[in-house]
């Protein structure tokens, strides 16, 4: 009896591209994509930038605090921040 090996999966790599007008795209898995700044920069002005995790935008506050805490769930989806809240204090 032959015992098939399991595909080994790859893991997606990020990818970053410039399109015609200048915008700067970064991707991961087909999905807008970026834990280390803006994910789209429209037209490459940086004042223009968009954040987002996981093809989810996210304002620039959140994304420096899902960055904080390098889950990129909401405090409410945590399983520590959920007990804390439970607790009412």
């Amino acid at each position: 009896m032959k015992v098939k090996k399991a595909k080994k999966e790859k893991w997606p790599k990020p990818q970053k591209f410039k399109t015609p007008d200048g915008t700067v795209v970064h991707t991961w898995d087909g999905k807008l994509h970026n834990w280390d700044g803006p994910a789209l920069i429209p037209e490459g002005d940086k004042r223009k930038r968009e954040y987002y995790i996981y093809g989810i935008q996210y304002d620039e506050e959140q994304w420096k605090e899902f960055k904080r805490d390098k889950t990129g769930l909401p405090w409410y989806k945590n399983p520590a921040m959920r007990d804390s809240a439970r607790q009412g204090g």
